[in-house]
């Protein structure tokens, strides 16, 4: 199986199944110098960890994670990052019905029709417990792309016909991790919390979006047509499980708005520089970076696993028969997906920012002087 691997320069590369052992990744492409703990990624993946609230799975999963190698006396040496997250809870016998029989809506069929075989537990491949590797991945970009002045940043600003009122980036910065849906509207995420409890209780789910911003993010990154920033930002949002729109700036409402109120006169910057005035954009022109925020919104479909009665057929027996999915499943996916949203944007602009050569693909510019001869501890010179 292919398509394992994300990224140029900066190249992400995970493994795992739902139920299997544990789930794995490996970053290649991170420059020396830069302080990692385990403490800095635990911090990203708890924030995508199951069983948050009464809106997640219950799954008991402390996404405990280890890294095996790429750190040395607490700063990556420019080698690959190995990083490890067992799977500790998991319980496959609820999924031996669907062997055969796939469940409606799932990748059981497609995955079967493809190799012949599946890892069934939980989903196996196709499931989004495999978003846990990019978390953590995410967490190292995010740590480089932050000491560059780069801020990412997502919110949740719709559950079902609940939408999320006008929100300042400072709202997102403070208000989003402040209740469990992860809306920057506080009055709109205790309604969201509502339409979440509801669906729940009637055995069903529901589909959201997330709002997402970068800002930070200089000028001139990317390229025409296939390695624009929209192309491989969308990429990276549509290999989020769900995933069914994406979009940047005005998006899809593009098409109510005339050339002449579209588009945007320049003016000079404080530097002297041209830059657009406003940003309906979304930070890219051209498929390059203004220099301006980047931003757009992503929609993802109600999760599939749900405990109503559906039908399905057994390709073994050539029978129909109804089932009902038993398990532990979240009844609306953008409030953990936030954390992955961000990770993929920090990944993917990480990546731009190394082909660019912006960062020093060897050794972050301003990394101490432990890498140093002089300085470093285990130096023969300091003995």
């Amino acid at each position: 199986m292919n398509g394992n691997q994300f990224g140029r320069l900066f190249q992400v590369t995970t493994y795992g199944e739902s139920h299997g052992k544990a789930m794995g990744v490996t970053v290649s492409g991170c420059p020396a110098g830069l302080e990692l703990t385990e403490a800095a990624i635990q911090k990203e993946l708890d924030r995508r960890k199951p069983g948050q609230s009464m809106i997640t799975t219950s799954r008991g999963e402390p996404d405990a994670v280890t890294i095996n190698s790429g750190v040395q006396d607490g700063y990556t040496t420019g080698t690959p990052i190995g990083m490890v997250i067992e799977n500790k809870d998991a319980r496959s016998g609820k999924y031996e019905p669907y062997v055969t029989a796939p469940r409606p809506s799932h990748g059981d069929f497609t995955y079967s029709a493809k190799f012949g075989t599946r890892n069934w537990g939980g989903g196996g491949r196709s499931s989004a417990r495999e978003t846990v590797n990019w978390v953590a991945a995410g967490a190292v970009a995010k740590l480089i792309n932050e000491q560059h002045g780069i801020t990412v940043k997502a919110h949740v600003n719709q559950i079902g016909d609940v939408k999320a009122g006008d929100v300042t980036w400072e709202d997102i910065l403070e208000n989003t991790e402040e209740n469990d849906v992860r809306c920057a509207d506080p009055d709109a995420a205790e309604k969201m919390r509502e339409e979440a409890d509801r669906y729940q209780k009637e055995g069903d789910s529901i589909g959201g979006s997330i709002y997402f911003e970068a800002r930070g993010v200089p000028r001139g990154l990317g390229a025409p047509r296939f390695d624009s920033v929209p192309s491989r930002l969308g990429q990276a949002l549509f290999s989020i499980p769900a995933t069914t729109h994406v979009e940047f700036g005005l998006g899809k409402e593009a098409r109510e708005w005339t050339g002449k109120d579209r588009n945007e006169d320049w003016q000079f910057d404080d530097d002297g520089d041209p830059e657009p005035v406003g940003n309906k954009h979304g930070g890219v022109q051209g498929g390059i970076t203004t220099g301006q925020p980047i931003w757009g919104e992503a929609t993802w479909h109600a999760p599939t696993s749900i405990p109503k009665k559906q039908i399905t057929v057994d390709w073994e027996t050539g029978e129909e028969k109804e089932i009902q999915v038993v398990g532990r499943h979240d009844p609306v996916l953008p409030p953990r997906a936030v954390p992955v949203v961000e990770a993929m944007l920090n990944l993917t602009i990480l990546d731009f920012m190394l082909l660019s050569g912006r960062i020093n693909a060897d050794r972050l510019d301003n990394a101490p002087g432990k890498y140093d001869t002089e300085y470093h501890p285990r130096s023969p010179h300091n003995e």
